[in-house]
This record gives C-alpha cells, sequence and structure tokens, in this order.
C-alpha cells in the first residue's frame, strides 16, 4: 500500500493565533507542504467563504450546508490529491471548527454535525489537530489592537465566543489521540516550538 501524507490541522477561537502558527509550521517543513485554510482551499470553495463571512442574516443551518459545501470540494480537489501523493497537508480549520462553531455556538444538534462532516470529508480525519487554546476576552483585545479586519464572527458577542471556546475544549476532551491543546498566551515562538516538537514526535 502506498504511503499516505500527513494531514495536520490548526483550530482555535479568533485571536488565538492560529492562522500564524499554521504558516510558521508550513515554512518550517519546507515546499513541498500544502497550506490551505476552510472554509477555502479552491475556486469554489473561496466563493462560498465570501458568502459565509459577508451574509449578516445568516442562520447556523445555512452556514453547516455551505462550510459542508465548500469542504467537500475542498477534499476531493485538493486535500486528497495531495495525501495521495504522499505530502503533508496543513490546513486552517477543519472539521473540529464546525462542531465548535455550528454546534456549540449554533446550537445544531452533534451527532447530525458529525455525520454531515463524515459525508464532507468522505470519512477522513486529520492526524494531529492543534488546538491553541485561550480566552476570548484576550483573543478579541489581540485582534483590535492588532488593526486586522474583522469579519461578521469576530464582530459577535462575547458569549458567543465563549461557546466555542467550550465547543473546542469539549473537543479536545473527546479525542486525546488527535488533538494536541496548546496554551495560546504563550509567546509565538513558544507556540511554535511546541507545535513542531509534537509534529515532528507523530511524523517521526
Amino acid at each position: 500500500m502506498a504511503r499516505r501524507g500527513i494531514f495536520v490541522t490548526f483550530e482555535g477561537i479568533e485571536g488565538s493565533g492560529k492562522t500564524t502558527q499554521s504558516e510558521r509550521l508550513a515554512t518550517a517543513l519546507g515546499p513541498d507542504v500544502v497550506l490551505t485554510r476552510e472554509p477555502g482551499g479552491t475556486h469554489i470553495s473561496e466563493q462560498i467563504r465570501d458568502i459565509f463571512l459577508t451574509s449578516d442574516d445568516i442562520t447556523p443551518m445555512t452556514e453547516l450546508l455551505l462550510i459542508a459545501a465548500a469542504r467537500t470540494q475542498h477534499v476531493n480537489e485538493r486535500i486528497r490529491p495531495a495525501l495521495d501523493a504522499n505530502r503533508t497537508v496543513i490546513c486552517d480549520r477543519f472539521i473540529d471548527a464546525t462542531v465548535a462553531y455550528q454546534g456549540y455556538r449554533g446550537g445544531i444538534d452533534l451527532p447530525f454535525i458529525h455525520q454531515l462532516n463524515r459525508i464532507a470529508t468522505g470519512g477522513l480525519t486529520p492526524d494531529i489537530t492543534f488546538i491553541l487554546d485561550l480566552s476570548p476576552e484576550i483573543g478579541l483585545s489581540r485582534q483590535q489592537h492588532s488593526g486586522a479586519h474583522r469579519d461578521r464572527l469576530d464582530r459577535e458577542a462575547l458569549d458567543s465566543h465563549r461557546k466555542v471556546r467550550e465547543g473546542y475544549l469539549s473537543v479536545a476532551n473527546a479525542n486525546p489521540h488527535r488533538i494536541k491543546l496548546i496554551d495560546a498566551t504563550q509567546s509565538p515562538d513558544a507556540i511554535h516550538a511546541e507545535v513542531l516538537a509534537e509534529y515532528q514526535d507523530y511524523a517521526w
């Protein structure tokens, strides 16, 4: 049987630094790594991302179905082919984000979300997931001070962000074999060192 590449995902609330850390890991691992994101990663999926992030009146169920559509395209067009070619894939958000955001924040039935995730991915799950954990108060403060563009999710009430964090902690507790919970209050260098060490321990 041909060897398959390693599938790595990064998760966390807004302002946790997951995008920065996914980019740093990709840089550390070299040019053959595929760095991507959700929702997004392909032409069709990026168009769905634009709808997802700019539609103010969108319901949690509509969010879920849009993400499932984007994910199906992403997995089949980009992620699976790269893994089948024995390349490491690093994705900024994946199935755990759907549980945290549309499940815990949006109130959608978790078994339904898990079933839809399996359909959208064809059963594909990450090999290792890093959840960068910190309080929503710190995450939102970081965003405000950075001056970065804030989408509709960033602008939601603090209680919404707290529910997302609760969802991530629940996912981490349920999947200790796959998920590495990282203290995101550390410096970016310290977080990167921990992530790289965990990846190398898994890969080698």
